[in-house]
């Protein structure tokens, strides 16, 4: 999923803690999962927003020149006001748009 696209808040809010649990029965798993999806998320926010604060970097330090460019400033901006990594995981994981399993839940299953 893209994120620039999430419909995810921008804001914490609270949810009921078994809603987290309803996809593993576990709600730790559902934590872990939840963490490792924005971590995903906060490398590619931060690889794309170097890529393009990258056109803007300059061989000389200008402090004048960082001041007065408002098209990385907007950049900047845009990404600040983007809803954090972990709300992002968070608000995929509840509505199942997150894809997950459990090697070692395979694994008892073939066995039994």
């Amino acid at each position: 999923m893209d994120y620039r696209k999430s419909k995810a808040p921008t804001q914490t809010q609270t949810y009921n803690i078994m809603d987290f649990a309803r996809g593993t029965g576990n709600i730790y798993e559902s934590v872990a999962i939840m963490s490792k999806r924005a971590n995903q998320i906060s490398a590619q926010m931060k690889e794309d927003l170097t890529r393009k604060l990258k056109e803007f970097a300059s061989g000389n330090d200008n402090l004048e020149e960082t001041f007065e460019n408002r098209e990385q400033i907007e950049i900047s901006r845009y990404y600040e006001r983007l809803p954090k990594p972990t709300l992002m995981a968070q608000d995929e994981y509840l509505h199942d748009r997150i894809y997950h399993r459990n090697p070692a839940k395979e694994k008892d299953n073939l066995d039994a």
